[in-house]
């Protein structure tokens, strides 16, 4: 009985199942060498070879080992436990962007090529919808700001208002006090022919 590894194309693997396969360490948007070799259906130990073999094609910008403390984040954030076999002892190369597109050059597969230029694509798509994201927050706080500063002024006139119909209501008390009390004498009106 032979086992047969079944062969994944790259288009029936869904952006969502690539866009889970991204991290972000170190302020970048990485993927692991992992899930990439998985993506290029070769042995993950192939992948690193090749990269290995061709270091000088991948600055640390391009790509850079994940720590220990790192990788056990990725861990726990899957809550594997460590199968035999299932995880590798050696910590794993994270892959930028551009660590992506050079390691297509580098496996020369045409499934390499292929599956880099979705993943690329799906790159710029996160980029563009964090972009979004991003101004739709200053916006957001834009507004919030606008909103705060009205219900100042709101309260301000708030105030001033209850002022002025405290200014009504004394002035209104004076008023009957003075209508109220009538001149000295308890007369009211004028008399004609008085001799004063």
């Amino acid at each position: 009985m032979s086992k047969s590894k079944t062969s994944i194309t790259p288009k029936s693997i869904t952006d969502d199942v690539i866009v889970n396969k991204i991290y972000e360490f170190r302020g970048q948007k990485v993927m692991l060498d992992s899930d990439l070799a998985e993506l290029y259906n070769v042995e993950t130990r192939r992948l690193k070879e090749q990269v290995r073999r061709n270091i000088i094609r991948f600055p640390e910008h391009f790509m850079f080992e994940l720590t220990k403390e790192e990788y056990d984040v990725i861990l726990r954030s899957q809550n594997a436990t460590l199968e035999q076999g299932r995880y590798s002892k050696y910590l794993p190369f994270a892959f930028t962007e551009h660590g992506v597109l050079m390691l297509s050059n580098v496996l020369k597969s045409e499934k390499a090529i292929t599956m880099s230029i979705r993943i690329i694509d799906l790159f710029v798509k996160l980029r563009d919808i964090l972009h979004i994201n991003t101004e739709m927050k200053l916006e957001i706080a834009e507004m919030k700001y606008t909103v705060e500063q009205i219900a100042k002024k709101q309260k301000g006139h708030d105030q001033n208002i209850e002022l002025l119909f405290e200014y009504i209501d004394r002035l209104q008390d004076k008023q009957e006090n003075i209508v109220s009390k009538p001149n000295s004498k308890g007369e009211i009106g004028f008399k004609i022919g008085e001799n004063k």
